[in-house]
């Protein structure tokens, strides 16, 4: 996978205990295929040293306004052209009020202000920096002037304290960049996405579950949320991260993801139903342990809803998208349901090819016929069903 691979970016640093993150998101730009130039201010230069960066880059680090090396002493306007995007990660306070302000006294901050490409900023600072009403004027003003602000993140911070401030992590960072660069089919929907098994109870330990690890759902969630729409994502039990953007609320049962999903399905555009769902659960739950006994044992199982097939058949339901995992005969079972369910498109693999793994191989299926996908890894898988969905949105005037 390499979605950055041929983008030319520069990595701005400045001051703040953060700029070892830079460090990993560089080698992290450079390891998708992105040509990376990197520039420090000069507090930045004083927790990672230019050095760092140009064995990682490949290319020279920057951080002298009046730097020799560029013939022209022009290296603010040389560094910016041609290059497709702008990211200063850590943003530290005091430079996000000099974005804020237009003011420029060294290099990154002449940069910033004579690019012609867009610019991403990742705020790394103290939560009381952070809450300060200067600093959240300053916010509000890059936000208005087209600058995109991503994170912070709350959590632990170097002067021991906890709160808002801390910058995201590397590949959140290398995530939200890739996602920036991706088409925006889906600007201004709403979707709602299932995913990840769900568990039924049987006693108070045991209980019916299946293999889904979630991975093709959050992926999903990701490649949605790339494509400019607002998700929110339904997941059973799993270990995933959520998603940058991503609104995540957690269920168990079939029971408790049909409930959040009617609860909220009335405000969404698209729905997709990855979430490997039990059918069936036990007709009655232990609320003990169920002791071990030579005996045969008997487990009466009752249907559960089926809510894929409840959205689809409310009035005025939104555009469905089905994920069919089977063992075998696939094109049968996957466009039997379909039709079945009235629904728009089925994404069909077999179990062997994607259960909890990182890849899958698909074929998608709607009316006009079938679609193969893969093998690749899962984002872009998801990536490729986005652009099909958005395809059939655009073809039936949902725009």
């Amino acid at each position: 996978m390499a979605e950055l691979n041929g983008k030319r970016l520069v990595l701005g640093v400045t001051g703040g205990i953060a700029a070892y993150k830079a460090a990993e998101l560089a080698r992290l730009f450079v390891k998708d295929g992105a040509e990376v130039n990197a520039v420090l201010t000069q507090s930045g230069a004083q927790f990672v040293t230019p050095a760092t960066f140009q064995a990682l880059t490949g290319k020279p680090a920057w951080s002298d306004l009046w730097d020799a090396r560029m013939p022209d002493s022009m290296a603010h306007i040389d560094l910016s052209r041609g290059a497709d995007v702008v990211v200063v990660a850590p943003a530290s306070a005091d430079f996000l009020a000099k974005l804020a302000h237009g003011l420029a006294d060294d290099l990154l901050s002449t940069l910033c202000l004579a690019r012609d490409c867009p610019l991403l900023v990742a705020p790394a600072m103290n939560r009381q920096m952070w809450e300060n009403p200067a600093t959240r004027r300053n916010i509000s003003q890059l936000l208005q002037d087209g600058v995109i602000v991503l994170g912070p993140a709350s959590g632990d911070q170097a002067c021991g304290e906890i709160g808002m401030g801390r910058m995201l992590e590397a590949m959140e960072l290398h995530d939200a960049v890739t996602g920036f660069f991706q088409p925006k089919m889906l600007a201004r929907r709403r979707v709602m996405i299932t995913a990840g098994p769900t568990f039924e109870a049987l006693d108070a330990v045991r209980g019916l579950t299946n293999l889904s690890s979630g991975k093709m759902g959050f992926a999903l969630a990701r490649a949605v949320r790339d494509a400019g729409a607002e998700v929110t994502l339904v997941c059973g039990p799993v270990t995933q991260s959520t998603p940058a953007g991503v609104t995540r609320f957690d269920v168990t049962s079939t029971q408790e993801m049909h409930a959040a999903v009617m609860q909220r399905v009335a405000a969404c555009d698209i729905f997709i139903g990855v979430a490997a769902v039990a059918d069936y659960r036990p007709a009655e739950t232990m609320r003990d342990k169920i002791k071990k006994d030579d005996k045969p044992m008997q487990i009466a199982l009752v249907p559960n809803p089926d809510i894929l097939a409840e959205v689809a058949a409310r009035p005025g339901a939104p555009f469905c998208v089905g994920f069919a995992a089977e063992s075998r005969d696939l094109e049968k079972y996957a466009e039997g349901k379909r039709q079945k369910k009235n629904l728009a498109l089925v994404v069909g693999n077999l179990v062997q090819d994607g259960l909890g793994g990182d890849g899958n191989s698909v074929i998608l299926f709607d009316e006009q016929g079938k679609h193969p996908l893969g093998p690749a890894p899962k984002i872009e898988i998801a990536r490729g069903i986005v652009a099909h969905i958005g395809q059939m949105l655009a073809g039936d005037g949902r725009e």
